[in-house]
This record gives structure tokens, sequence and C-alpha cells, in this order.
């Protein structure tokens, strides 16, 4: 067997090529805007701004990066915020993670205005989703229902095994997933016996951020393989998954690159667009 590649790139194109129709549509209107915010020099931050400024300019949002020094102050950070949740301009408000150490995340996040959280981290709409109500949610878990959706395979009564529990990925998804009717473990790398847990999964999503964590042995075959994991060894990017091996047990597995991190940025730009239209 080997496994049906779930190519997040090819599925992101077409999102974006919807969504860029829908914004062309617009004539004269005011187009959506999204206010990116970055806090200091991180390298792979620099990539994903850059990678989501680009989305932005391909479906016709119009974005402004603000750059702020690493020494910038919670309360500096929460002063720019502010006013772009004053700003009609903008309807989405993103500032990129991680956060210098010094600066208080979680307080950031909570400043947002729901109706612009386009990355899906405040409370309010966490709790949303929780409840199973419409609205903005993160977007890594919103991809990778996409991706599972286009196995078409029935996922009620199903069981997933998801390693890693972050705010950003594990927790929510693991929301997403019981929304759906799907049974869920939640591990993490102290997990005991954790290779047995993955093996009883019909769906496995890593987001440990460990390189080659999730390893053939691991995967039932037939599985349903979702790599979250973006690792650099030297350089090259890889997963948190064993690709080579795995997709010869798999029944479908996402790439890394061109899987999930795609998807992700594709569900920023359609958070903005519903970000739009909810506050027009």
């Amino acid at each position: 067997m080997t496994a049906q590649i779930l190519s997040g790139k090819q599925e992101a194109t077409r999102l974006q090529q919807e969504l860029a129709v829908k914004i062309a549509g617009l004539g004269a209107k005011r187009k959506p805007g999204l206010a990116v915010i970055l806090v200091g020099e991180d390298p792979a931050s620099k990539i994903y701004i850059n990678k989501k400024q680009q989305a932005c300019l391909a479906v016709g949002i119009q974005s402004e990066l603000l750059l702020l020094a690493e020494s910038t102050t919670t309360e500096d950070l929460l002063n720019n915020i502010a006013k772009y949740n004053q700003d009609d301009n903008f309807d989405g408000i993103l500032v990129q993670l991680p956060l210098p150490q010094h600066i208080d995340t979680t307080l950031v996040l909570e400043q947002i205005d729901p109706q612009k959280d386009v990355d899906g981290f405040h409370p309010y709409n966490l709790g949303r989703m929780a409840q199973g109500e419409t609205g903005l949610k993160p977007c890594t878990p919103q991809g990778i229902m996409v991706l599972l959706a286009m196995t078409r395979v029935v996922l009620k009564g199903a069981h997933a095994v998801i390693i890693g529990q972050s705010n950003i990925v594990g927790m929510p998804l693991a929301i997403e997933l019981i929304r759906a009717r799907v049974t869920v473990t939640s591990c993490n790398r102290d997990t005991h016996d954790l290779s047995a847990k993955v093996l009883q999964a019909d769906i496995v999503v890593s987001a440990a951020g460990v390189a080659g964590l999730v390893k053939a042995s691991w995967v039932k075959p037939g599985a349903i393989v979702i790599d979250v994991g973006t690792n650099r060894l030297g350089n090259k990017l890889v997963g948190d998954v064993d690709f080579l091996t795995v997709k010869e047990v798999a029944g479908w597995i996402t790439p890394v690159p061109g899987g999930v991190g795609p998807m992700t940025v594709a569900q920023l730009m359609g958070n903005t667009w519903l970000a739009y239209r909810s506050r027009a």
C-alpha cells in the first residue's frame, strides 16, 4: 500500500482562487483589510509573514505590516492593537507568534477585538467554537478539517489520536473532531506508550514539533496521517512523521512542506473575508 498524498498546497490554491473571485466582485467597494504585527527579528516568523502577505496580494486583501522592535513592551504592543481595533479599514488583526518572552502573550491575544481575531485565538471565539457556533476559528485546525474531508472517509465513529496539546492546534482540533462525532485521544511527548496509542488510531495528527517522531510501526494500515510538524534538519524542512516509511503504510498522508502549512494560510484568508462580511 502507498498512501494517497493530501496536497494542502493544491487545495489552498483552489480556495484562494475562489476567494479572489469573491473579492474582485466587490468592484469599487472597500476591500477586506488585514493588519499584521511582527515583533522582533525571528527568521521563521519573517518567512511566515511573507507567505501571508503574498496570499493577501493574490486574493485581493489589503494588508499592512507593522514591524516592531524586539524591545517593544507589552503596553506598546497593546496600544498598537487598540488603534487597529478602532480602524474600520482593517477587518482582521494578526499578531505573529511567538512573541518575545518579556511580552504577555495571553494579554495581547485577549486585547484583539474578537470580531477581528482572524487567528481565532481569542477566548470568546474559542468558546463559541466549543459550543458549535459559527465564527472565527483557529486556522490550522480548520485547514486540517478540510484535508480530512478531502479523503471522503466518514469521520463519525472514527478514533483520532492527536499528539500535541497547544491552544493553537491540538486543543481546538480536538474540539472540532469531537463536534464531528470522532472519538479523540489527546497525547503529548510525555504520554506513556505513545506508539501503542497511535497504532490504535484511524486518524493520526502530529503537532509535537519533533522530527521523525511518528514511525511506520506506529501507524495502523490505511490510517489518515496529518503532519503539522515543521522542523529544520540542516537546510531541509521536515515534519513530525517519517514520511518515506509511513506513506507505505498509511491510506492518506500530508507532506511537509506542502500539506498543512498552505491550508493554514488559506484559512487565514478565509477568516479575513468572514470578518469583513460580518462587520459589513
